[in-house]
């Protein structure tokens, strides 16, 4: 059985009919509301099932609410709500401690800059203090000075008693003094502390200093009296100049 229009109520035979917004339609009956221009399926318009075009579709407003004191009212009680949440969320949440976070490449690359900021300032602080900022501990040697000092004032007092004796009594012997320690060990402290054991490499590269803390080397020096500081850098003296400081480990190999 044919269905009727959806406008005119009359049957619509399959050869005019439209199928649209869940009615059928005559093709010319298939028109805006408005202005009953002809549509068709590419430029109409639905609206509460009737079809519009693109001028007369009507357009959805939205109404204005006054702030009565009922709407006041509310809108204070939920604000009150939503600062209660507030507070019972950060109660629960307070002294759980840390999140866990993933060890992404990016925070494994913002780590290492930390730490080499964190190193660069201990390289400063570090020539600072060697610089004469605050003078590094030294542990205090006896001098030959003070020795020498006591020998004589011990030969005085001793020539001085032998001469007060009688002539048959023997002249008196040499002096001897008991100290902490022997001479050859106090020559060797104020001679100065031995060099230190280090390790011996040579420069496989020419490398200039670019800071103040750092030691420049030709390719084939030989660094002496070496103190590795971290992973890429060591601390040496070029025993072709005598100069001492930091310097790049990838530019040295080991003798």
């Amino acid at each position: 059985m044919n269905p009727e229009c959806g406008r005119c109520k009359q049957v619509v035979y399959p050869t005019e009919k439209v199928n649209c917004l869940d009615k059928y339609w005559h093709k010319r009956c298939f028109s805006c509301e408005v202005c009953k221009m002809t549509l068709n399926m590419k430029n109409y318009k639905g609206f509460e099932k009737r079809p519009y075009c693109n001028a007369h579709y009507p357009q959805t407003k939205f109404t204005c609410v006054a702030d009565t004191p009922e709407n006041l009212r509310l809108k204070k009680q939920s604000m009150i709500q939503s600062q209660v949440l507030y507070k019972e969320e950060f109660e629960k949440s307070k002294g759980k401690g840390f999140s866990v976070v993933a060890d992404t490449p990016e925070l494994q690359r913002i780590k290492k800059t930390q730490d080499q900021i964190s190193n660069i300032r201990y390289h400063e602080e570090f020539e600072k203090r060697k610089m004469g900022g605050e003078p590094p501990y030294q542990p205090i040697h006896p001098s030959t000075d003070h020795f020498e000092e006591a020998a004589a004032d011990g030969r005085a007092k001793a020539g001085g008693w032998t001469a007060s004796k009688t002539a048959h009594q023997p002249p008196a012997g040499p002096q001897s003094f008991n100290y902490d320690a022997p001479p050859e060990q106090v020559s060797q402290a104020a001679a100065g502390p031995p060099p230190s054991a280090g390790k011996r490499y040579r420069a496989v590269y020419d490398y200039s200093a670019d800071d103040d803390d750092e030691v420049s080397f030709m390719e084939g020096d030989v660094i002496v009296d070496v103190q590795p500081i971290d992973e890429g850098w060591m601390y040496g003296r070029v025993d072709r100049t005598g100069q001492q400081g930091m310097l790049p480990a990838n530019y040295v190999e080991a003798i």
